[in-house]
């Protein structure tokens, strides 16, 4: 059976980034998803869908085809007064080198990570942490099957699972502005 949408696939794979393992995942734990379910970077599933089990592949992305280039204008300065529980900032939570979840303008999370802590702001990077990075993926393909209609449904994991669907729509139709859904 060969990978195409709608298809469970586990797999193991090694990410490589700037000459160092910056990712990876093994037999005992593989990397299992629905393909063309919008998982995983759309360039990385180009480039195992046809593949069946025992497939290896060796492939490289661009930052463009990744996560993106890095941009300078996703780092900004927050007023510090905004990181306050009780009128006490929340130093647990908030230091240097720490992501933290933020909410967007538009309702939706986004993780950001503390880059300085000034007097009155605090300087965050809301670049995905591959930004601007060429990725380096090798590994092999274990299983391939027809994903169920429950899986189709809920998600592999049962992440969608529980919503009762947006406006009308599903889980993962893009019409969940609401953020009922667990994508």
């Amino acid at each position: 059976m060969k990978i195409s949408d709608n298809k469970v696939v586990h797999l193991v794979y090694q990410l490589e980034v700037d000459g160092q393992i910056a990712d990876s995942c093994d037999a005992s734990r593989p990397l299992e998803f629905i393909f063309g379910a919008g998982y995983l970077l759309p360039k990385f599933e180009e480039n195992i869908e046809g593949k069946t089990v025992g497939d290896k592949f060796d492939f490289r992305l661009t930052a463009a085809e990744g996560y993106g280039e890095y941009d300078h204008r996703a780092v900004i300065d927050l007023p510090k007064n905004i990181f306050e529980r009780d009128g006490e900032f929340a130093s647990d939570i908030v230091f240097v080198g720490n992501i933290i979840p933020m909410m967007s303008q538009q309702g939706g999370v986004m993780p950001g990570k503390v880059l300085e802590i000034g007097t009155d702001s605090v300087k965050m990077d809301f670049n995905h942490q591959m930004a601007g990075k060429d990725l380096h993926f090798t590994g092999e393909i274990l299983v391939v099957r027809d994903a169920t209609e429950e899986e189709l449904r809920d998600g592999l994991h049962g992440e969608r699972k529980g919503c009762g669907g947006c406006k009308g729509g599903n889980c993962g139709d893009g019409g969940c502005e609401s953020g009922c859904c667990n994508q």
